[in-house]
């Protein structure tokens, strides 16, 4: 099965491996969990310690750094940066959301899926309590077909949060067709793209979002504890949070505490003192996913996953993902009749996964290589009585 496969777009992408100093000793194929780490993000955290030994506080650098953050993030996107949030995590980004939303007119419905994240979907259960009604869409055999959201979406509702790639078996959703049909009934779209962020390019322009949320752990090569949040420009000035803090001020510096002047820029999404720490990790794994750059990062993936497929049909062992590579994303997932007991298993081989409600989830980035896959499947071969 081992197959080498020629470096394309220009990268060498042994020499790109050679910085990710877990797979000199682990298989390393969970990043849709977190993701291997980089020497540059690890020499970025003693950068900050020798930072603190040497100068004690820096806070105008410190908020350099977080500015830093939200300028990367930006061009990801394909956003300004004034329509970028840096956050604690994706649900302080979606709860400053939430706050600002007011579910006591005619718009009151929230339409999600059942691709959704638990913080998604448990945010938006929170708002019942202000006059928000949930409604789920159900998914049909791993997918849910878009007349559904045609269905369910209509004048009442309020927004569409959903993710973009569902985080328990991989399976990928066309988001400009689904924000394409909530702007032409009304509705506000919002993506959860944690799953998808790092392995494909999103352009949030193209897409016609008004809101995506993120973070850094994952295929951004980060680190826990920093996030993001996008709101599109024309939306921010009109939505107010009342989850807030000292960040989302206008001048942060003016230490005003006779009134709340949100910042008029998505700054307002903030809340208090940023992780500074997390934030000199998250600039530097951002900064590797520029210099591989999206597309080649894709083009990799899809030849990885495409080694999983293979793989697995050969091996006969039963796809929680879809087959076709436009409706998965950078995750497949076999499936298990006891998950837990075999990725458990596995990590005795030195190999990483992980999993959720009876799916194995193999997610390589772009520093794996075809033998990290021949070492997964000798391993799986010897535990098929854990497979379906």
């Amino acid at each position: 099965m081992y197959k080498v496969i020629k470096p394309s777009n220009g990268q060498d992408w042994e020499q790109l491996r050679s910085r990710f100093p877990v797979l000199q000793k682990k298989t390393y194929l969970n990043s849709c969990s977190y993701a291997a780490l980089a020497s540059e993000v690890e020499a970025s955290l003693k950068r900050y310690l020798e930072h603190r030994n040497d100068k004690g506080a820096d806070w105008d650098y410190w908020v350099g750094r977080n500015e830093a953050v939200r300028n990367s993030m930006a061009r990801l996107l394909g956003a300004e940066s004034n329509e970028v949030a840096v956050t604690a995590s994706a649900s302080a980004g979606i709860n400053s959301l939430a706050s600002a939303l007011k579910f006591d007119g005619p718009r009151n419905k929230v339409v999600i899926t059942d691709f959704e994240f638990p913080t998604n979907a448990q945010i938006w259960y929170a708002q019942e309590s202000r006059g928000a009604r949930v409604v789920r869409i159900a998914q049909e055999n791993g997918r849910i077909p878009l007349e559904k959201f045609e269905q369910v979406i209509d004048e009442e509702t309020l927004i569409v949060a959903t993710a973009q790639v569902a985080f328990r078996h991989g399976a990928k959703q066309d988001i400009p067709a689904i924000a394409e049909i909530a702007r032409r009934k009304g509705a506000l779209t919002m993506v959860d793209s944690y799953q998808a962020l790092g392995t494909m390019p999103f352009d949030v322009k193209k897409a016609g979002v008004d809101f995506v949320v993120g973070g850094m752990l994952k295929y951004l090569l980060g680190t826990a504890g920093i996030a993001f949040l996008y709101v599109r420009r024309g939306l921010i000035e009109s939505l107010t949070p009342t989850v807030t803090g000292w960040f989302a001020a206008e001048d942060i510096m003016a230490m005003d505490i006779t009134a709340y002047t949100p910042s008029t820029t998505a700054r307002r999404f903030e809340a208090g003192t940023p992780p500074v720490p997390n934030t000199y990790m998250a600039e530097a794994g951002l900064a590797i996913v520029h210099e591989v750059g999206l597309e080649a990062i894709e083009s990799r993936i899809g030849q990885l996953t495409t080694a999983i497929k293979d793989a697995s049909i050969e091996a006969g062992y039963r796809l929680a993902s879809p087959l076709d590579p436009a409706r998965h994303g950078a995750m497949i997932t076999l499936r298990s009749n006891d998950d837990n007991r075999l990725v458990a298993s596995l990590a005795e081989d030195n190999i990483v996964v992980s999993c959720r409600n009876g799916n194995l989830r193999i997610s390589p980035h772009f520093y794996n290589n075809e033998a990290d896959i021949e070492h997964l499947f000798r391993a799986l071969h010897q535990r098929q009585n854990l497979l379906v």
